[in-house]
């Protein structure tokens, strides 16, 4: 079947012609016709299977007639992340240039005075992550009455990243009346929950087994310490045919960890994860797909739907936490047909879950070996902690039985117990004087209720003889209240005593 038994219109055909694509996908052409007769379409399909050209084809042709209002777009295409939202940006593009249909972009790290300008004038497609849609909805920019389709891509990674609220309510604010076109790699029950909410009396396409890695990509796996990670890494990338390559690490601090490790040792990289400034994440991505970037160190904002043509390997530099995402991950290689290569680095402490993507799979990976490096140790331990380099058994367990580290304990607090009985004027076998507690109060200080220059020795404290004039600020004089009664000394509170205060030391004292 080609694209012209689809009914496509003759210029969304020369579209498709001039980007050099003949033959639809599985996923194209089962749901290209059925989107064209206004229907909603449930879609459940691995990732690189062409799904953007299966939503963006059929509404060219459906938008092509009517004409967009200020403030309220025509459609409405939801993507979990930036990357997903500029590349359906640019599907349009190609797809549309010969359409007279204008879009716009809702994406964060964007000024919002350039995307209100955008929205005023009228737009017929409007691609938009949820969080910056709703910021523009709050402000009053957006309405979305006029929403005649609606496109929910990557619902399940909208799951994953916390979405589904968002969606949810900016769900409630389109009309009942439309079209709901809903894709997602794998359909959990949550998942589904979404579908039936949405959709009305949806057709049902599914292409591909739910995880299952495309059969043009070669995986394997290398075993190493996590001490050897980076070496390994190395000597594979030169070992291998890197044409160019997408390093994912699952964490963001561990993506700028290996890229500077990288850039050290001179290879050409760059790094790609949330926290960079969208201008940066926007040009490092261009970059990489030119071709003046050989090595791209991502976080899993590069693992959905980024179509980087002739991209030959995808290293796993850590095992995915979510069996899933390794799916998506290797799915960036061996796209169109085209063959991929994919290779994961595990240690010891991975080892669940690398069993949890094997059990995904229903397969395993091929192991491969660095004679280079010395076997993995299989006590380095399991767990997520001991993954991370934070090791708290084996090692610990052997710091306690050599005993080095309590002989230094001990011969430290020895050293400090020295230390002060040669400060201190009494020997420590020796009994300590009672020592009582006015005697630790200072001599002298405005806290203190007496005159030190009446003092009998240097720790007493005695009261002030009664009606004594003080010297006040301005030259003034007043007197002072006393009780010839209280012969005790009394810590005074400022230049006054409480009278509940005198009373209690009467009836302590007896009196």
């Amino acid at each position: 079947m080609k694209f012209s038994d689809l009914g496509l219109s003759e210029d969304v055909l020369r579209s498709v012609s001039d980007a050099g694509y003949e033959t639809p996908t599985p996923i194209q052409e089962q749901a290209i016709p059925i989107v064209l007769q206004g229907r909603d379409v449930l879609g459940c399909a691995q990732t690189g299977t062409g799904k953007t050209a299966a939503f963006t084809l059929p509404m060219i042709d459906i938008l092509s007639s009517g004409r967009a209002r200020a403030r309220m777009p025509r459609s409405l295409i939801l993507e979990p992340t930036r990357e997903l939202a500029s590349q359906v940006g640019e599907s349009f593009e190609v797809y549309g240039k010969h359409a007279k249909l204008s879009k716009a972009l809702l994406i964060g790290g964007v000024s919002f005075d350039d995307q209100e300008k955008l929205i005023d004038r009228g737009v017929d497609v409007l691609i938009a992550t949820p969080g910056r849609l709703l910021d523009h909805i709050e402000r009053g920019k957006v309405l979305l009455s006029d929403i005649k389709i609606l496109v929910i891509d990557e619902a399940d990674r909208m799951l994953d990243m916390g979405f589904i609220p968002d969606v949810e309510r900016i769900v409630s604010m389109i009309p009942k009346i439309r079209q709901t076109l809903f894709f997602s790699a794998t359909m959990a029950p949550e998942i589904r929950r979404l579908a039936d909410a949405f959709l009305m009396n949806p057709k049902e396409i599914s292409v591909a087994p739910p995880a299952s890695p495309a059969e043009t990509v070669d995986q394997s796996l290398v075993m190493v310490d996590t001490a050897d990670k980076r070496e390994a890494l190395r000597l594979l990338i030169q070992r291998e045919d890197v044409r160019n390559a997408l390093v994912f690490c699952n964490r963001k601090r561990d993506v700028d960890i290996l890229f500077r490790s990288l850039k050290k040792h001179g290879f050409d990289t760059a790094a790609l994860h949330g926290d960079l400034a969208q201008e940066l994440r926007t040009d490092t991505l261009e970059r990489f797909k030119r071709g003046e970037i050989r090595i791209l160190v991502c976080s899993d904002v590069a693992a959905r739907g980024l179509d980087i043509q002739f991209l030959s390997h995808v290293f796993n530099f850590d095992v995915p936490h979510n069996a899933e995402d390794y799916i998506h991950r290797i799915g960036r290689t061996g796209r169109a047909g085209r063959r991929g290569r994919s290779i994961m680095l595990a240690t010891p402490a991975e080892v669940k879950s690398l069993a949890a993507i094997e059990r995904l799979m229903k397969h395993e990976i091929v192991r491969e070996a660095l004679p280079e490096l010395r076997a993995p140790d299989p006590s380095e331990g399991t767990g997520e902690m001991r993954s991370r380099g934070m090791h708290r058994g084996p090692r610990r367990e052997r710091r306690r039985g050599d005993g080095r580290h309590e002989r230094r304990d001990k011969r430290m607090r020895n050293d400090s117990v020295a230390a002060v009985a040669a400060e201190s004027p009494f020997p420590l076998d020796a009994a300590q004087p009672e020592i009582s507690p006015t005697a630790l109060l200072p001599a002298t200080g405005p806290a203190m209720h007496g005159d030190p220059r009446d003092n009998a020795g240097p720790q007493a404290v005695r009261r002030r003889p009664p009606n004594v004039e003080t010297p006040q600020r301005g030259g003034r004089q007043r007197g002072r209240r006393h009780d010839d009664d209280v012969d005790e000394p009394v810590v005074g509170m400022g230049d006054h005593v409480p009278a509940f205060l005198m009373r209690s030391i009467r009836l302590a004292s007896g009196r």
